[in-house]
């Protein structure tokens, strides 16, 4: 039976999604979820540009082992990502038709799920790093250095995993001021650590591209601490009390909502495996320069990631609140919130793409490729937005079949295919690889924004 409060809390809930009076109220509502998001993103992508911008000292070699660890472990998050997706999912839903007890169920569900599944892929990991990187096509120069990196990342994966699950329910509870202030100390943890330990500086040891892998693997412990202390303190709508039961009927919900986005993940990282394994038959110089330019990338994830959280939140307590119009609204300002800044970030890629490039590397050869592959990327910037935020906001509403079919289609059909076709087939290399994620980007935006369009995303069921 629902008590007082949580009545009290839903007709509270339903008054804060009411039609906003004019477009600026809305937009600060929606700048409220986005505006924390934002600046974690923009942190967490600084320290990660940071980070390989100090490994990129250490000569080409390290970008290249750096670069190909990190693909195989993205991969490896597909499972949890798709999990995450469905835990903020059916909390969102719940915090808007005022079931807190159901959400922080669904929060402690998902992360003895996480738990579990954490310390299989980390011990995995460990034990078959180099295998991992043989099959990534890492060359003789940059495979010690890969395995080293891979194993120390391994190690502490059970750390990441949980803080991202952590972080998934904080969000679809509307809290992403928690989220933020963690990672940002976590971030700036980052940094300094890969000072002292990339580079021996303040009587640390000179570890190079094994201290890098160490620095981010502590962070990420600082991580989970501090957001596991959010969630017990009780500060939040979500609070982690209570016997650890099974409750089969809310997990399969959120594996229900999730299993889509899994495959989806499975479906993307591996094309992007595929993707990296033809960039990297082209040799260390080449796979170097597309490695800073996936770094650079990230930069311009930020703002379309930064929003989607947003629309996912927004979208999911609309209709948990019975109001599907206004779900419709929040994510249509998300949009468009999202893709004023994303045209920002195509003008600098654009036109100072070589004078980013040189922060990464001295080598020519790295920055003049480096510099043609980040035009191509802000040419695509308005579609890779679009298709972010609208598909975060498909997935808040629990239609996560879509995004599964977009991803599908825009990753092995454009980026995979096209791409081998221009850049192996017609010799155009590195060039050739990134029109074909152009493609993949223009893609996935066509069909992310017909599927909104059609609204029948509105009667999906969380």
């Amino acid at each position: 039976m629902i008590g007082l409060m949580t009545y009290q809390d839903q007709a509270e809930t339903r008054r804060r999604f009411l039609r906003p009076e004019s477009s600026s109220v809305a937009r600060k509502q929606v700048l409220e979820l986005a505006g924390p998001s934002l600046v974690e993103m923009a942190l967490v992508t600084f320290v990660n540009m940071a980070d390989m911008i100090m490994v990129g000292r250490l000569g080409p070699a390290a970008i290249a082992a750096v670069g190909l660890t990190n693909q195989p472990v993205f991969f490896a998050m597909a499972a949890f990502i798709a999990l995450n997706v469905g835990t903020t999912a059916v909390i969102a839903r719940a915090i808007g038709a005022g079931e807190d007890d159901v959400a922080n169920d669904a929060m402690r569900q998902s992360l003895m799920l996480v738990v579990i599944m954490g310390f299989l892929v980390s011990v995995l990991g460990f034990v078959f790093a180099g295998n991992v990187l043989r099959f990534m096509g890492a060359e003789s120069d940059v495979l010690p250095l890969g395995i080293s990196y891979m194993k120390i990342i391994a190690s502490g994966g059970v750390f990441m995993v949980v803080s991202m699950s952590l972080t998934a329910a904080l969000r679809g509870a509307g809290d992403t001021k928690s989220p933020m202030k963690a990672n940002m100390v976590a971030n700036v943890s980052n940094v300094i650590g890969n000072y002292l330990l990339i580079y021996g500086k303040f009587g640390f040891p000179k570890l190079g591209v094994p201290g890098a892998a160490l620095a981010t693997t502590i962070a990420r412990l600082i991580a989970f601490i501090l957001l596991l202390r959010v969630v017990i303190s009780g500060n939040s709508h979500l609070h982690l009390q209570g016997r650890f039961r099974l409750n089969r009927q809310l997990l399969e919900r959120i594996i229900r909502v999730g299993m889509p986005s899994a495959i989806e993940q499975v479906v993307l990282r591996g094309g992007q495996l595929t993707y990296v394994r033809v960039v990297a038959s082209f040799g260390t110089t080449v796979i170097a320069a597309h490695q800073i330019g996936m770094n650079i990338m990230s930069l311009s994830f930020m703002p379309g990631m930064a929003f989607a959280i947003a629309a996912t939140t927004l979208v999911g307590q609309g209709l948990g609140a019975g109001m599907p119009d206004v779900a419709e609204d929040w994510a249509k300002e998300t949009r468009r919130l999202g893709t004023i800044v994303s045209g920002c970030m195509a003008l600098v890629f654009i036109l100072f793409g070589k004078y980013i490039a040189m922060l990464y590397t001295n080598d020519p050869e790295v920055i003049s490729r480096t510099a043609v592959v980040l035009r191509i990327l802000g040419l695509v910037q308005p579609a890779q937005s679009t298709q972010f935020i609208l598909a975060g906001g498909l997935r808040g509403a629990g239609d996560t079949k879509w995004p599964l079919y977009s991803t599908a289609v825009g990753v092995w059909v454009f980026r995979v295919a096209v791409g081998y076709l221009l850049a192996v087939v017609m010799g155009m290399e590195l060039v050739g690889a990134w029109m074909g994620m152009a493609v993949d980007q223009i893609a996935r935006s066509v069909i992310i924004t017909l599927r909104f369009r059609s609204g029948k995303w509105k009667l999906s069921e969380v």
